[in-house]
């Protein structure tokens, strides 16, 4: 192995969860902060409609952040500058009480320590659907706020969603990194796999594993449990440090 970048997917990967559960508890709290502003229904909906068009935005020249807001605005009517404030202190001081939604591992730190004694970058290549706020507490959850990551997508930064190949291919020249020089684990066949039509090698995490009507095409390069994964890790090291030392 001889990867210089661990690409690692967070929701259900790094922090085992029920996707559809903690999606439900976030809009169900989200939809509440908002009650005074829009109706939760409404707000509910046009809040994944907004994210759907981030996910399927492939302008270069916008930031998620700005699709979203753009799309939103256009189908609430609300004020971008009366709600975002409100929104950020909802991600202080209410998004944190979801933790317990979420199924934290050991597991994750040992991966993410494994592929740093390696010589390994880490990237958070989470889909980029969320602030950035919202990213770290997440990161908080699930005990890796502190490692030392390359990148974080968030919808900041990033001008592209999974499953298009334009998130790759923007972490890739945000790297100024090689697609041989990769391994992307994440437990979405579809929006993590696709990561292959770079050349990205893949690692699916099963613990998690998201299923979908129809399947998925795509054949992992590796796969197996998150344990199994810093175990390949190790084993990694362990060749290099034998191969340094003969």
């Amino acid at each position: 192995m001889s990867y210089k970048y661990l690409l690692l997917d967070l929701d259900g990967t790094l922090l085992p969860m029920d996707m559809h559960e903690f999606l439900t508890a976030y809009l169900r709290a989200v939809s509440t902060r908002m009650a005074p502003y829009i109706a939760p229904d409404r707000f509910a909906k046009c809040l994944l409609a907004s994210t759907q068009a981030m996910v399927e935005n492939l302008d270069p020249r916008r930031t998620n952040a700005d699709v979203f807001w753009d799309d939103f605005v256009g189908r609430t009517g609300l004020d971008q500058v009366e709600i975002l404030p409100i929104l950020e202190r909802f991600y202080r001081e209410e998004f944190p009480q979801l933790a317990p939604v979420t199924r934290p591992t050991p597991t994750a730190r040992m991966v993410c320590t494994r592929a740093v004694e390696y010589g390994a970058e880490l990237v958070i290549a989470t889909n980029p659907i969320f602030p950035r706020m919202a990213i770290e507490e997440r990161l908080r959850w699930a005990g890796i706020a502190d490692f030392p990551f390359r990148l974080v997508t968030a919808y900041e930064n990033m001008h592209f969603c999974k499953p298009q190949t334009h998130y790759y291919q923007q972490i890739l020249d945000r790297l100024g990194a090689g697609p041989e020089q990769c391994l992307m684990a994440g437990n979405d066949p579809e929006e993590d796999l696709v990561a292959q039509d770079l050349g990205i090698r893949t690692y699916l995490v099963v613990d998690c594993l998201v299923s979908r009507p129809g399947g998925g095409f795509r054949r992992p390069d590796h796969r197996g449990r998150l344990t199994d994964l810093a175990d390949f890790l190790a084993e990694s090291v362990g060749r290099k440090k034998n191969a340094g030392a003969n």
